[in-house]
């Protein structure tokens, strides 16, 4: 396993992390050696932080980048580059390089991009970058630069030039014509306060589109300065300190180009006059940045020369007031962030908005009034905003919690508003129909409020249209039946501390209405009763967050009307996080049906022994977090499911029982899955017994089970045969007559029931002769009659005497003609004197004259022997077993007796030698 290689204590960092790449497969080739520790992989060698004085020879040979940052480099030799022609991008920033050789480039004739930042460059002469003619980006930021000649001259295809913090003194990078090329310079943090007419004039066919002068602090502007880079269209001036009157001087020179975006962010734009913006009347400026200004005030009509601006970002100052014509002009405008943009006046106790301040920003679609102080919302605050699709008043600054109404946000009934984030807003109370006017919202923020009541349901009347709302951390909220009736099409709704002392049990359950949810939140709500139906109909729900509550009763076998099971109605939950919750058993039909779940959590709870089974159904499981619960045994019967397709698994602090029968299998699954399990080292620790104690569970020695290999399949085998053996006894004990009996079946049918030969059955008249006596005459008029067909017959003496014979000589005479003489065996035959001196003297007779073994004796009670000898002359020694039968007692073995009966008048009569 690769986590057992990189989590030696002594093992280096940057070796780990080598020996982990190593073991990827597929297109990444790594390297690693004693004296090369850089990391190589798909065409990209990487030695940074290595403290390399030298670029390493032994690399591969067709690498393309190489990353040399952060070492200590105090030049670049061109013959250490001389084994890589084929680089073409090559990083050595955060060294001590003091030169750069001509011959760089030279050596590197495919080189792209050379990042050569926060080096010791000092002179850069015309001959250190005249071969680079393939340069597309260079960064030579954070250096000492002198240019002397024209270094940059050769740089033809050059797009990206970065000379950042040079303490350049003019921003004039040469006095003639180069760089076509180019799109971008950078030119923040360097010493000039002026721009001269001619400082870009070195540009004038180039078509230059973003220029960064941060932190440069202009005094300066000369008439035409941006006249040879007409082409510009994004200006950055972050932090540049210029004031209004400089700023004013900007956009009049930047008249004349093709700016788009002007970023003035930290100017000191205090104070924002009618004039400022002027110059940019005839430009297509779209995009205007003037955050963190600390502007207190703006006139009104500041705007008005910026009609196609189409983004204004006014955050982080502080405008004490808004009037009806502050944003005058601004009729294209479409995203406008006021966060943390107004502040309350002390000296002025009207509103920090009036009425009507954004009616002018008709096209306006996306309105972040963020962590402003808003004050009341005023009955036409926001009328005008015709268009406005999201509205962030989240964590802004009011007075005391409130109350909203149908009133609060009737001015935005004409816009078509889809996004309202009302979060952390000092919201206590929902009045009913609050959001009725805005019928096209889609996502509504509530969460991190103050809402103490029971929603009914009217508070989102109208609300048809709203797939996302969110009710987190408010102070108490109570559920209805109906609370979600008017917002049927909801995909995410979230709860989470919001229902603290409240219960969710009622009937109907008041998700019932929420047949297109996707996600749940129940969390942190100390919910303790649910009912069973709960989520039933949520048949699309997803997500499932349910954690830091108190269900563990719901889940105990002892629990009254047995376990709840409340998620069954959502088999199609992907993700389910039960964290929290004080489960120490799991029902073993908790998951059942969730096949397509994916992420299971069940950390920090009191989980020790699992049923076998429990895990079955989680057939798609991905990710499984069991970490801090009481877990000493993980069984293969348990987990060998839900671990065989995971990608990631969280089971530490837990406390380990490391025993062959306890996590002999967990051991061997970690040194073979390719699952990811961190801190394996750390956080996996055995408890027991005493021989690992506090070390990790992969110090179990797995060797030590397989002596007892032997003995285990001794034990198997012994259960094996001792289990078969006590089936086998209560088999026959219990229904070894059914056995006995379909085997003559198949036997007899097979061969037969007789075993006499043809010869011998074609002398007799009868198969048997029955003797009974007369309190039997109804038991064989019911149970041996029936069983006369073709090939059986019995003869009785009341129905079969010989006619003109007197009844001595018809039973001797019927004796002879009967294949067997078959005895009904019962007390009252051995009491009645007939059947006693005559029909068993003649049946004996008959027996002994003629040599047969014929007789077959019937018992219906339970007769000893002695009588049966004292009274008939016969004994159970003396006949064939099979031609001693019992009636049966119970009614099911009635066929079984009559088919031994069957087999019995089949026997021979010859006697077995």
């Amino acid at each position: 396993m690769v986590f057992k290689a990189i989590s030696t204590p002594w093992f280096p960092l940057h070796l780990r992390l080598i020996v982990l790449c190593c073991s990827l497969t597929g297109q990444f080739h790594c390297i690693t050696s004693a004296k090369n520790p850089c990391q190589v992989f798909n065409g990209a060698a990487y030695c940074s932080h290595q403290s390399l004085s030298e670029i390493p020879a032994d690399l591969p040979w067709n690498i393309t980048s190489l990353d040399m940052s952060h070492n200590r480099l105090v030049k670049i030799s061109y013959l250490w580059l001389t084994p890589y022609p084929d680089l073409l991008s090559l990083n050595v920033s955060f060294n001590s390089i003091s030169s750069l050789h001509s011959g760089l480039c030279q050596t590197l004739p495919l080189l792209q991009t050379l990042n050569i930042e926060h080096n010791q460059l000092y002179e850069l002469k015309t001959e250190a970058l005249s071969h680079c003619t393939s340069l597309i980006w260079l960064n030579m930021a954070n250096n000492k630069l002198k240019l002397q000649g024209e270094p940059f001259s050769a740089l033809q295809n050059l797009k990206y030039l970065e000379v950042a913090k040079n303490k350049f003194k003019y921003a004039a990078l040469s006095s003639q014509p180069q760089l076509p090329s180019l799109k971008y310079l950078g030119l923040a943090g360097n010493d000039f306060n002026t721009l001269k007419s001619d400082d870009f004039s070195f540009l004038n066919h180039s078509s230059l589109q973003v220029l960064n002068l941060s932190s440069v602090s202009l005094q300066t502007l000369e008439s035409g300065c941006f006249k040879p880079i007409s082409s510009l269209r994004t200006l950055f001036l972050d932090g540049s300190k210029m004031g209004t009157p400089v700023i004013s001087k900007l956009c009049a020179e930047l008249s004349g180009t093709e700016i788009n975006y002007l970023s003035l962010k930290r100017t000191e734009l205090v104070s924002l006059t009618t004039t400022v913006f002027t110059g940019l009347q005839k430009t297509n400026l779209s995009i205007l940045d003037l955050t963190w200004n600390n502007m207190e005030k703006i006139e009104e009509g500041s705007f008005q020369w910026l009609a196609k601006l189409q983004a204004l970002s006014l955050a982080e100052n502080n405008i004490k007031h808004l009037h009806k014509d502050t944003f005058q002009g601004l009729k294209s405008l479409k995203t406008l962030n006021l966060t943390r943009a107004l502040t309350k006046s002390k000296t002025h106790s009207g509103p920090v908005i009036d009425n009507f301040a954004f009616q002018p920003l008709g096209s306006l679609e996306s309105l972040t009034l963020r962590e402003s102080a808003v004050g009341e919302i005023g009955a036409h605050m926001f009328t005008g905003l015709t268009s406005l699709r999201e509205l962030d008043m989240s964590w802004s600054k009011y007075g005391s919690p409130r109350t909203i109404t149908e009133e609060t946000f009737v001015s935005l009934g004409g816009s078509p508003l889809t996004k309202l984030n009302l979060r952390g807003t000092a919201i206590k109370q929902i009045g009913p129909g609050t959001f009725s006017a805005l019928r096209n919202l889609t996502i509504l923020h509530l969460d991190h409020n103050f809402i103490n009541q029971t929603l009914s349901g009217q508070e989102f009347t109208n609300l048809f249209q709203v797939q996302e709302l969110y009710m987190s951390r408010n102070q108490k909220l109570s559920l209805h039946f109906d609370s979600f009736a008017n917002v049927p099409n909801l995909r995410v709704l979230t709860l989470g501390k919001s229902l603290t002392g409240t219960h969710v049990d009622l009937d109907p359950s008041p998700f019932k209405p929420l047949s297109k949810l996707k996600i749940l939140d129940l969390s942190n709500n100390n919910i303790a009763n649910v009912r069973e139906d709960m989520l039933d109909g949520l048949l699309d729900l997803d997500v499932l967050l349910i954690q830091h509550n108190n269900l563990a009763r719901l889940w105990k076998s002892a629990n009254l009307g047995g376990p709840v099971l409340f998620l069954k109605g959502v088999p199609n939950l992907v993700t389910l996080v039960m964290d929290s919750n004080g489960f120490d058993e799991i029902p073993l039909e908790a998951f059942k049906g969730l096949n397509h779940l994916q992420t299971l959590s069940l950390s920090n709870n009191l989980l020790d022994s699992l049923k076998d089974s429990v895990f079955e159904d989680l057939l798609s499981l991905q990710v499984l977090q069991l970490q801090k619960n009481l877990i000493t045994a993980v069984r293969p019967q348990v987990f060998r499911t839900p671990m065989s397709h995971l990608s990631e698994l969280f089971m530490n602090k837990n406390p380990f029982d490391c025993t062959c029968d306890s996590i002999l299998w967990f051991v061997t699954w970690l040194n073979t899955t390719n699952t990811s399990v961190s801190d394996i080292r750390d956080q996996y620790i055995c408890n027991t017994p005493l021989l690992y104690f506090n070390h990790s569970i992969m110090d179990f020695d797995t060797q030590s089970c397989k002596d007892m290999t032997p003995f285990q399949a001794l034990y198997i085998l012994s259960s094996t045969a001792v289990l078969m053996l006590m089936v086998t006894a209560l088999l026959v004990r219990f229904h070894g007559w059914r056995i006995h009996f379909y085997w003559n079946i198949l036997i007899n049918r097979t061969l037969g029931f007789s075993d006499a030969t043809a010869d011998e059955d074609r002398g007799y008249e009868y198969d048997a002769y029955i003797i009974h006596s007369e309190e039997d005459a109804d038991w064989v008029e019911r149970r041996m009659i029936p069983l006369e067909n073709e090939r059986c017959r019995f003869c009785l003496e009341d129905r079969d005497s010989i006619p003109g014979m007197s009844q001595l000589e018809s039973i001797v005479d019927n004796l002879r003609k009967s294949k067997k003489i078959l005895f009904v065996v019962t007390e009252s035959l051995l009491r009645d004197p007939w059947c006693r001196r005559f029909k068993a003297h003649h049946a004996l007779h008959q027996v002994i004259e003629a040599s047969r073994d014929c007789v077959v004796l019937v018992f219906l009670e339970d007769v000893h022997d002695y009588k049966l000898s004292h009274s008939l002359f016969l004994r159970r020694g003396m006949l064939r077993s099979s031609c001693i039968l019992d009636w049966p007692v119970h009614k099911e073995r009635i066929p079984a007796f009559h088919q031994k009966l069957l087999i019995a008048l089949g026997m021979t009569n010859q006697l077995q030698q």
